[in-house]
Order: structure tokens, then sequence, then C-alpha cells
């Protein structure tokens, strides 16, 4: 398969994950991205999972439509946008925090390795060929 249509579908993929994600935040899931806010966030649970979602949604949808001249810096930007989330992974496994299935330590400890994986998915799937 070549290797062009690989690429755009993975971009498309995880820009199409992370519209359903921020949709998500919107509606249906708000509680439990609830559990992923620190404690330390000076903003309301509430308000951070309705921003974070909007970021999602607007993020998803530029890595889907943004020309190519521009892919590489919205992958960077979603990279540093799951990188900047992260700490509610973290917190959420600290503090024993039960939502999307996730309800040991163990399960909770697994997905904290989810989210390197996800930056790289970002930054390869937007990666910009460089000229010689």
């Amino acid at each position: 398969m070549n290797r062009s249509i690989v690429k755009n579908g993975s971009r498309i993929l995880l820009g199409a994950g992370l519209v359903f994600a921020g949709i998500s935040h919107l509606s249906f899931a708000r509680k439990a991205f609830k559990a992923q806010v620190p404690d330390w966030v000076p903003l309301k649970e509430e308000d951070t999972v309705l921003y974070s979602g909007i970021a999602e949604i607007a993020l998803g949808t530029a890595l889907v439509v943004a020309p190519k001249r521009h892919r590489g810096l919205t992958g960077k930007i979603a990279a540093l946008f799951f990188a900047a989330v992260f700490p509610g992974n973290i917190a959420q496994y600290t503090h024993h925090r039960d939502a999307f299935g996730l309800d040991t330590d163990a399960k909770r400890f697994t997905r904290l390795w989810f989210q390197p994986l996800l930056i790289a998915w970002a930054l390869k799937s937007t990666a910009q060929k460089r000229c010689p």
C-alpha cells in the first residue's frame, strides 16, 4: 500500500478520534472526563472539560482539513496538546479515580503508556518531508 495513503489515513483517523473525544467531552462522557482533571487546575472541573473538548474538536478538525503545508505544525500542536493533558491521566491514576472502564490501578497505569503513542502518532502522521 502507498505510504502516503497510510499516512493520510492515519492523520485523518487521529483527527476524527479527536473530534469524537471532543464531542464526548461536551455531551455523554462529561462526568468521566471530570475524573481526569487534576486538583491543581485553577478552573472548575466542568469548565476544564468543556474547554478541552472544544480544543479537541478544533485540533481534530485541523488535522483532517489543514492544507499540506500546515500539517507539520498542526501535528506538533496536537502532540503538545497530548502532552498537556497527560497530567490528567496521571491524576486519574494517583487519585484512584474510576472512569472509562479504568476501575483498577493496573488499568489506569496501563493507560499512561498510551499518551506517548498518541504524541508519536500526531507527529508521525503529519511529518513533512525535508528538502535535501
